[in-house]
């Protein structure tokens, strides 16, 4: 797994910790510890850009849940592993959160925002 760098915007540390993944054994890591945020998305899609903006501003604000994601386009088969383990239509862009081990949310599209990526954590 790899964490993104800290990063300085107008002269401020933003403290964002995304963690790339690409295997499967990254994403069974990640389901043994605690809840964690997960965004598949597509290195070419404008929406998928979109969304990926919107997780990056949670990440930024809040450190107290691991962010996960993976490039479909470099983890196309955990990206369908994901997909048939939990019966989950594969969709990209495509937000979740696990908890236990289990999804307990997930949007996808336009529906990936910073409002719903805070609430999603909140209610569940």
């Amino acid at each position: 797994m790899t964490s993104l760098p800290i990063l300085f915007t107008r002269g401020r540390e933003l403290k964002m910790t995304l963690i790339k993944i690409e295997t499967e054994q990254q994403f069974e890591d990640l389901l043994s510890g605690d809840s964690f945020f997960m965004l598949k998305h597509s290195l070419t899609c404008p929406v998928s850009h979109a969304a990926y903006e919107e997780y990056v501003k949670v990440a930024n604000e809040d450190n107290s849940i691991k962010m996960a994601y993976l490039a479909v386009q470099d983890a196309r088969p955990l990206s369908n592993h994901i997909a048939e383990t939990y019966n989950i239509k594969h969709e990209s862009p495509q937000a979740f959160l696990f908890k236990n081990g289990e999804p307990v949310w997930n949007a996808s599209h336009w529906k990936i925002t910073k409002k719903s990526l805070l609430a999603a954590k909140q209610e569940n």
